[in-house]
């Protein structure tokens, strides 16, 4: 099925209760929910409306498998797993499957540590990239900032294939520093995954830690995400999503990073790199809905959120630090509005946040088994998204009582 087809289905299947022109157009968040918790009639629909459209996605063969999490600043609203962990017979889904997070590794794992890192005062967004990492040099490097490099505008290309042009990490990781930007920074929007290995390898410069073990220690570990990681040990394997066979290195991939530049870097990338659970991302997630802490553990404050969750400049693109936001017709649908946030992994996953509404969107697939080609994934991420918001806002329009004229 195609994008639109996605969308349609979601519409007739839910209604059009609510519209794009009656969410907030807030510019900036995370924002103070502005209504009550759904109630019970309310979850029990959006736990079917979540059914519904990841079982047509799974018959359309969007995946082998997915799960997907609901929730909001307090608990969890709605999870469900379906299909397998590959097209094989194979255990379904649950909230303790390990996925290869692709992209998401730049918000959950990269993002988060500059968070930190700016908040504290270690690391300013408006200084150039050269003071941290002083070997990024060449032609108009040093006027590339760290909010370029957050914002994807810091002119560089998008990609290399550093796996086919080093044989080390340690050169692949100097290939990247090297690379020569394509424009002037801030002229235009270009994601560029050699932008996150540099801000990789800046927090490890600031911080003295490797990257991962700053991850584990000062974000992981208190948030107790505590499947989260890079490199997942082999006795982990049977709870991972298998994902392509890698014509590079001749074999289907299951439970090392399918991103072969990450691969080339040892594993371990701001740009990709991790495996996470539902679970785990459920509670990041409640973490930014609770204004940066959760159960007892500060991660960052409500401004540092507000900071990073807000556009940057809307004349370039609809990015903010790290994250992407709604302009309807991305991955969050036609529904979700500004302060709203999110971002997406080539391997089939996806984040979405909505303060105002206090809710949370994760669908986590291995849409690349066995092959990228499969693109059905962008129809079933905008549906999903679609589909939520019309149920919540369905169920907040307050039923009129027996006395009220009709």
């Amino acid at each position: 099925m195609t994008r639109r087809t996605w969308a349609l289905l979601a519409m007739t299947a839910w209604g059009c209760a609510a519209t794009a022109g009656s969410s907030p157009t807030q510019t900036s968040g995370p924002a103070a929910p502005t209504r009550p918790a759904p109630s019970p009639e309310t979850v029990g629909t959006l736990r079917d409306t979540v059914r519904v459209v990841l079982e047509r996605a799974r018959a359309d063969s969007a995946f082998p498998g997915a799960f997907a999490i609901v929730g909001s600043r307090d608990r969890v609203l709605a999870q469900l797993g379906v299909g397998g962990l590959d097209w094989s017979p194979s255990p379904r889904p649950d909230e303790n499957t390990l996925w290869d997070m692709a992209s998401l590794t730049k918000v959950v794992g990269m993002t988060s540590a500059l968070m930190q890192l700016t908040e504290a005062g270690t690391v300013d967004l408006d200084a150039p990239v050269q003071r941290y990492v002083a070997e990024f040099r060449g032609r108009n490097k040093e006027l590339v900032t760290v909010r370029h490099l957050l914002t994807h505008t810091s002119g560089l290309p998008n990609w290399r294939p550093l796996y086919k042009e080093t044989s080390t990490p340690e050169a692949a990781r100097a290939l990247a520093i090297a690379t020569e930007l394509d424009t002037l920074p801030g002229v235009r929007m270009s994601y560029s995954d050699l932008g996150a290995i540099i801000l990789g390898v800046l927090v490890e410069r600031v911080s003295g830690e490797r990257l991962d073990e700053y991850l584990g220690r000062h974000v992981f570990g208190p948030l107790r995400m505590t499947a989260t990681q890079y490199r997942p040990p082999a006795s982990l394997v049977p709870r991972i999503a298998p994902t392509e066979y890698d014509p590079w290195r001749q074999k289907k991939l299951r439970g090392e990073v399918h991103d072969e530049n990450a691969f080339s870097l040892g594993g371990v990338s701001g740009h990709a790199g991790l495996f996470s659970t539902g679970h785990d991302v459920a509670r990041l997630l409640r973490m930014y809905l609770n204004g940066g802490s959760l159960d007892g553990a500060r991660i960052v404050s409500a401004e540092t959120i507000r900071r990073f969750t807000t556009v940057q400049d809307s004349t370039v693109s609809n990015r903010a630090l790290g994250w992407e936001t709604p302009n309807g017709s991305n991955s969050a649908g036609r529904l979700m509005t500004r302060p709203a946030f999110g971002h997406t992994g080539f391997t089939g996953t996806s984040i979405w946040v909505d303060p105002t509404r206090d809710v949370f969107v994760v669908l986590l697939t291995n849409r690349v088994n066995p092959t990228r080609q499969n693109l059905r994934i962008g129809g079933v991420r905008t549906a999903l998204a679609d589909a939520v918001v019309r149920v919540l806002d369905r169920g907040a329009i307050p039923s009129p009582s027996p006395s009220s004229p009709r």
